[in-house]
Protein backbone atom coordinates (compact mmCIF):
# COMPACT_ATOMS: atom_id res chain seq x y z
CA UNK A 1 0.00 0.00 0.00
CA UNK A 2 3.09 2.09 0.77
CA UNK A 3 4.50 1.78 -2.44
CA UNK A 4 1.13 2.41 -4.49
CA UNK A 5 1.05 5.60 -2.76
CA UNK A 6 4.39 6.36 -3.35
CA UNK A 7 3.98 5.73 -7.22
CA UNK A 8 0.68 7.69 -7.15
CA UNK A 9 2.47 10.60 -5.78
CA UNK A 10 5.30 10.59 -8.20
CA UNK A 11 7.74 10.81 -4.91
CA UNK A 12 11.68 10.23 -5.63
CA UNK A 13 13.95 10.07 -3.51
CA UNK A 14 16.46 12.53 -2.97
CA UNK A 15 19.84 11.54 -3.53
CA UNK A 16 22.03 13.58 -1.84
CA UNK A 17 20.07 12.64 1.25
CA UNK A 18 20.24 9.06 0.46
CA UNK A 19 23.84 9.22 0.49
CA UNK A 20 24.35 11.08 3.48
CA UNK A 21 22.72 7.70 4.85
CA UNK A 22 25.64 5.91 3.07
CA UNK A 23 23.50 4.38 0.36
CA UNK A 24 24.30 4.27 -3.30
CA UNK A 25 22.24 6.49 -5.10
CA UNK A 26 23.45 5.21 -8.64
CA UNK A 27 24.72 8.28 -9.77
CA UNK A 28 28.33 8.75 -11.24
CA UNK A 29 30.12 12.10 -11.39
CA UNK A 30 31.92 13.07 -14.26
CA UNK A 31 34.68 15.87 -13.71
CA UNK A 32 37.01 17.56 -16.27
CA UNK A 33 39.76 19.12 -15.80
CA UNK A 34 38.96 21.45 -18.68
CA UNK A 35 36.35 22.15 -21.05
CA UNK A 36 35.00 19.16 -23.24
CA UNK A 37 32.56 21.41 -25.36
CA UNK A 38 35.40 23.99 -27.00
CA UNK A 39 35.37 24.11 -30.84
CA UNK A 40 39.19 24.18 -31.43
CA UNK A 41 39.47 20.96 -29.69
CA UNK A 42 37.79 19.30 -32.42
CA UNK A 43 35.68 17.32 -29.92
CA UNK A 44 38.80 15.92 -28.53
CA UNK A 45 36.70 14.58 -25.54
CA UNK A 46 34.11 13.66 -27.59
CA UNK A 47 34.74 9.91 -28.07
CA UNK A 48 35.76 9.31 -24.58
CA UNK A 49 32.25 10.73 -23.29
CA UNK A 50 30.68 8.75 -25.35
CA UNK A 51 31.99 5.39 -23.82
CA UNK A 52 31.09 6.61 -20.75
CA UNK A 53 27.67 7.24 -21.66
CA UNK A 54 27.15 3.69 -23.01
CA UNK A 55 29.15 2.10 -20.11
CA UNK A 56 26.84 4.06 -17.39
CA UNK A 57 23.62 3.30 -19.19
CA UNK A 58 24.90 -0.41 -19.32
CA UNK A 59 25.79 -0.94 -15.82
CA UNK A 60 22.18 1.13 -15.11
CA UNK A 61 23.97 4.52 -13.67
CA UNK A 62 22.76 7.81 -14.42
CA UNK A 63 25.28 10.17 -15.31
CA UNK A 64 26.19 14.19 -13.58
CA UNK A 65 28.76 16.24 -14.99
CA UNK A 66 30.62 18.63 -12.76
CA UNK A 67 32.20 21.49 -14.42
CA UNK A 68 31.71 24.81 -11.97
CA UNK A 69 34.15 24.27 -9.53
CA UNK A 70 36.90 26.99 -11.25
CA UNK A 71 39.24 28.93 -9.79
CA UNK A 72 39.64 32.58 -9.94
CA UNK A 73 42.21 31.76 -12.64
CA UNK A 74 40.84 29.39 -14.40
CA UNK A 75 41.66 26.05 -13.25
CA UNK A 76 39.61 23.27 -12.15
CA UNK A 77 39.22 22.34 -8.65
CA UNK A 78 37.55 18.95 -7.12
CA UNK A 79 37.39 20.95 -3.72
CA UNK A 80 35.26 24.27 -3.32
CA UNK A 81 35.46 25.73 0.25
CA UNK A 82 37.29 22.47 1.55
CA UNK A 83 33.87 20.20 0.52
CA UNK A 84 34.30 17.36 -2.28
CA UNK A 85 31.69 18.25 -4.80
CA UNK A 86 32.14 14.44 -5.88
CA UNK A 87 30.36 13.54 -2.73
CA UNK A 88 26.68 13.46 -3.90
CA UNK A 89 27.79 10.47 -7.11
CA UNK A 90 28.78 7.26 -5.96
CA UNK A 91 31.75 7.41 -7.47
CA UNK A 92 33.42 9.69 -10.26
CA UNK A 93 35.30 9.74 -13.71
CA UNK A 94 37.74 12.39 -13.91
CA UNK A 95 39.53 13.31 -17.25
CA UNK A 96 41.32 16.08 -18.84
CA UNK A 97 45.03 17.85 -17.43
CA UNK A 98 44.81 18.84 -13.75
CA UNK A 99 48.03 21.02 -13.70
CA UNK A 100 48.03 20.71 -9.87
CA UNK A 101 47.43 16.67 -8.96
CA UNK A 102 47.16 17.61 -5.19
CA UNK A 103 43.66 17.10 -5.31
CA UNK A 104 43.83 13.98 -6.77
CA UNK A 105 46.45 13.38 -4.14
CA UNK A 106 43.66 14.34 -1.57
CA UNK A 107 40.80 12.17 -3.21
CA UNK A 108 42.79 9.34 -2.92
CA UNK A 109 43.42 9.75 0.79
CA UNK A 110 39.80 10.63 1.84
CA UNK A 111 39.18 6.95 -0.02
CA UNK A 112 36.46 8.38 -2.36
CA UNK A 113 36.13 5.99 -5.72
CA UNK A 114 37.30 7.67 -8.84
CA UNK A 115 39.04 6.40 -12.25
CA UNK A 116 41.00 9.04 -14.09
CA UNK A 117 40.76 9.00 -17.84
CA UNK A 118 44.40 8.85 -18.83
CA UNK A 119 47.69 7.88 -16.82
CA UNK A 120 48.62 10.30 -13.85
CA UNK A 121 51.63 9.57 -11.86
CA UNK A 122 50.66 11.24 -8.20
CA UNK A 123 53.35 11.75 -5.89
CA UNK A 124 52.61 9.37 -2.38
CA UNK A 125 49.16 7.94 -4.47
CA UNK A 126 48.48 4.99 -6.16
CA UNK A 127 45.35 6.26 -8.47
CA UNK A 128 42.69 3.88 -10.37
CA UNK A 129 43.55 5.05 -14.04
CA UNK A 130 42.85 3.90 -17.80
CA UNK A 131 44.59 5.14 -20.64
CA UNK A 132 46.31 3.93 -24.24
CA UNK A 133 49.52 2.42 -24.46
CA UNK A 134 51.20 5.10 -26.25
CA UNK A 135 54.53 3.94 -25.53
CA UNK A 136 53.67 0.56 -27.12
CA UNK A 137 51.66 2.15 -30.09
CA UNK A 138 54.87 4.53 -30.87
CA UNK A 139 57.56 1.67 -30.34
CA UNK A 140 55.35 -0.36 -32.94
CA UNK A 141 55.36 2.93 -35.35
CA UNK A 142 59.48 3.17 -35.03
CA UNK A 143 59.52 -0.77 -35.64
CA UNK A 144 57.61 -0.61 -38.78
CA UNK A 145 59.59 2.67 -40.46
CA UNK A 146 62.76 0.58 -39.77
CA UNK A 147 61.35 -2.41 -41.99
CA UNK A 148 60.62 0.32 -44.59
CA UNK A 149 64.41 0.98 -44.49
CA UNK A 150 64.10 3.93 -42.53
CA UNK A 151 66.90 4.21 -40.23
CA UNK A 152 67.44 8.10 -38.73
CA UNK A 153 63.86 8.57 -37.73
CA UNK A 154 63.30 12.04 -36.07
CA UNK A 155 60.77 13.00 -32.95
CA UNK A 156 59.44 16.08 -32.59
CA UNK A 157 57.46 16.41 -29.57
CA UNK A 158 55.64 19.53 -27.67
CA UNK A 159 56.89 21.28 -25.22
CA UNK A 160 54.63 20.60 -22.44
CA UNK A 161 54.98 16.73 -21.45
CA UNK A 162 52.92 15.56 -19.59
CA UNK A 163 51.98 11.51 -19.11
CA UNK A 164 51.00 10.82 -22.77
CA UNK A 165 53.51 12.74 -24.29
CA UNK A 166 56.15 11.02 -21.75
CA UNK A 167 54.89 7.81 -22.69
CA UNK A 168 55.37 8.31 -26.51
CA UNK A 169 58.75 9.24 -26.31
CA UNK A 170 59.51 6.42 -23.68
CA UNK A 171 58.62 4.45 -26.38
CA UNK A 172 60.19 5.84 -29.18
CA UNK A 173 63.45 5.69 -27.03
CA UNK A 174 63.14 2.35 -26.04
CA UNK A 175 62.38 1.26 -29.79
CA UNK A 176 65.85 3.21 -30.92
CA UNK A 177 67.74 1.38 -28.47
CA UNK A 178 65.78 -2.14 -29.26
CA UNK A 179 66.24 -1.50 -33.07
CA UNK A 180 69.99 -0.23 -32.79
CA UNK A 181 68.76 3.08 -34.84
CA UNK A 182 69.84 6.59 -33.44
CA UNK A 183 67.22 8.69 -31.39
CA UNK A 184 66.74 11.97 -32.40
CA UNK A 185 63.92 13.73 -30.67
CA UNK A 186 63.67 17.27 -30.49
CA UNK A 187 61.16 19.27 -27.91
CA UNK A 188 59.66 22.52 -29.57
CA UNK A 189 56.61 24.22 -30.40
CA UNK A 190 55.36 23.91 -33.78
CA UNK A 191 55.50 27.30 -35.06
CA UNK A 192 59.74 27.23 -33.89
CA UNK A 193 60.26 24.64 -36.80
CA UNK A 194 62.13 26.35 -39.61
CA UNK A 195 62.50 25.60 -43.05
CA UNK A 196 66.42 25.94 -42.15
CA UNK A 197 66.29 22.78 -39.34
CA UNK A 198 64.34 21.19 -41.70
CA UNK A 199 67.06 21.32 -44.46
CA UNK A 200 69.53 20.54 -41.68
CA UNK A 201 67.78 17.75 -40.43
CA UNK A 202 67.61 16.36 -44.31
CA UNK A 203 71.11 16.51 -45.28
CA UNK A 204 71.78 14.40 -42.18
CA UNK A 205 69.83 12.22 -44.01
CA UNK A 206 66.29 12.25 -41.81
CA UNK A 207 63.83 10.35 -43.77
CA UNK A 208 61.23 9.99 -41.61
CA UNK A 209 59.11 11.53 -38.52
CA UNK A 210 57.44 10.61 -35.84
CA UNK A 211 54.99 14.03 -34.75
CA UNK A 212 53.18 13.50 -30.85
CA UNK A 213 50.90 16.98 -32.85
CA UNK A 214 49.11 17.33 -36.33
CA UNK A 215 51.06 20.75 -36.52
CA UNK A 216 54.25 19.29 -36.33
CA UNK A 217 53.04 17.07 -39.98
CA UNK A 218 51.71 20.37 -41.04
CA UNK A 219 55.04 22.19 -41.13
CA UNK A 220 56.98 19.60 -42.49
CA UNK A 221 54.39 19.43 -45.35
CA UNK A 222 54.86 22.91 -46.44
CA UNK A 223 58.70 22.56 -45.90
CA UNK A 224 59.07 19.79 -48.35
CA UNK A 225 56.89 21.30 -51.24
CA UNK A 226 59.22 24.44 -50.77
CA UNK A 227 61.99 21.67 -51.86
CA UNK A 228 59.93 20.03 -54.73
CA UNK A 229 59.85 17.16 -52.13
CA UNK A 230 56.39 14.73 -51.45
CA UNK A 231 55.17 12.73 -48.70
CA UNK A 232 55.73 10.15 -48.47
CA UNK A 233 57.25 9.17 -51.28
CA UNK A 234 60.10 11.34 -49.88
CA UNK A 235 59.69 11.34 -46.67
CA UNK A 236 57.39 9.30 -44.20
CA UNK A 237 55.55 11.30 -41.75
CA UNK A 238 53.39 9.32 -38.60
CA UNK A 239 51.23 11.51 -36.54
CA UNK A 240 51.32 9.91 -32.49
CA UNK A 241 47.49 11.25 -32.32
CA UNK A 242 44.03 11.30 -34.69
CA UNK A 243 44.93 14.02 -36.90
CA UNK A 244 41.90 15.59 -39.03
CA UNK A 245 44.04 16.34 -42.71
CA UNK A 246 46.80 15.45 -44.37
CA UNK A 247 50.02 16.59 -47.10
CA UNK A 248 47.29 16.88 -49.45
CA UNK A 249 43.15 16.61 -50.72
CA UNK A 250 42.16 12.78 -50.16
CA UNK A 251 45.66 11.60 -48.38
CA UNK A 252 45.23 11.81 -44.75
CA UNK A 253 48.40 11.46 -42.11
CA UNK A 254 49.19 8.18 -41.32
CA UNK A 255 48.24 8.74 -36.91
CA UNK A 256 48.03 6.17 -34.44
CA UNK A 257 44.08 5.88 -33.60
CA UNK A 258 43.21 6.40 -29.66
CA UNK A 259 40.90 4.08 -28.69
CA UNK A 260 38.84 6.98 -26.89
CA UNK A 261 35.40 5.30 -26.64
CA UNK A 262 36.37 1.91 -25.73
CA UNK A 263 38.66 3.90 -22.28
CA UNK A 264 35.51 5.56 -21.04
CA UNK A 265 33.57 2.36 -21.40
CA UNK A 266 36.77 0.43 -19.46
CA UNK A 267 36.80 3.14 -16.96
CA UNK A 268 33.40 2.89 -16.17
CA UNK A 269 33.71 -0.42 -15.63
CA UNK A 270 36.81 -0.46 -13.40
CA UNK A 271 34.67 2.55 -11.23
CA UNK A 272 31.73 -0.02 -11.03
CA UNK A 273 33.69 -2.79 -9.50
CA UNK A 274 35.36 -0.77 -7.58
CA UNK A 275 32.09 0.41 -5.98
CA UNK A 276 31.68 -3.58 -5.61
CA UNK A 277 34.24 -3.92 -3.32
CA UNK A 278 37.78 -4.87 -3.77
CA UNK A 279 38.60 -7.57 -5.23
CA UNK A 280 42.08 -9.57 -5.05
CA UNK A 281 42.89 -9.52 -8.68
CA UNK A 282 41.16 -6.37 -10.41
CA UNK A 283 44.04 -4.78 -11.82
CA UNK A 284 43.45 -0.71 -11.18
CA UNK A 285 45.83 0.50 -13.99
CA UNK A 286 44.50 -0.56 -17.92
CA UNK A 287 45.98 0.08 -20.82
CA UNK A 288 44.35 -0.61 -24.11
CA UNK A 289 46.35 -0.96 -27.49
CA UNK A 290 46.00 2.03 -30.40
CA UNK A 291 45.52 0.84 -33.74
CA UNK A 292 48.38 1.59 -36.05
CA UNK A 293 48.80 3.98 -38.35
CA UNK A 294 47.53 3.48 -41.78
CA UNK A 295 50.38 3.53 -44.61
CA UNK A 296 48.94 6.79 -46.44
CA UNK A 297 52.25 8.71 -45.55
CA UNK A 298 54.23 6.15 -44.65
CA UNK A 299 56.68 4.07 -47.51
CA UNK A 300 59.72 2.42 -47.87
CA UNK A 301 63.19 5.07 -47.89
CA UNK A 302 63.29 6.71 -51.15
CA UNK A 303 65.89 4.43 -53.25
CA UNK A 304 68.45 7.40 -53.90
CA UNK A 305 68.25 8.72 -49.99
CA UNK A 306 71.62 8.32 -48.47
CA UNK A 307 70.39 8.48 -44.78
CA UNK A 308 69.75 4.89 -44.78
CA UNK A 309 73.75 4.47 -44.44
CA UNK A 310 74.53 7.11 -41.45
Amino acid sequence: MVRDAVRDLGYAANPAARSLKGKRNRILGVHTFEAVFPIASRDFYHEFLIGVEEQAVAEGYDLLLFTSTERPDGQRQLYSDGSNRLNVADGSVLLGVAHDHSDLARLSREGYPFVHIGRREVPGAEIAWVSADYAAATRDAVARLVELGHRRVGYLGITHRVEAVADRESGYRAACAELGIPALPVMMNAHELTVEWFDHALAHGMTAFLAEDESFAGRLQGFATERGLAIPEHLSVVVLRDAAGGPRPGVPWSCVGIPRREIGREAVRLLVETLSGPPAHRDDQVLLPCSPPEATTVAAVPADADGGAR
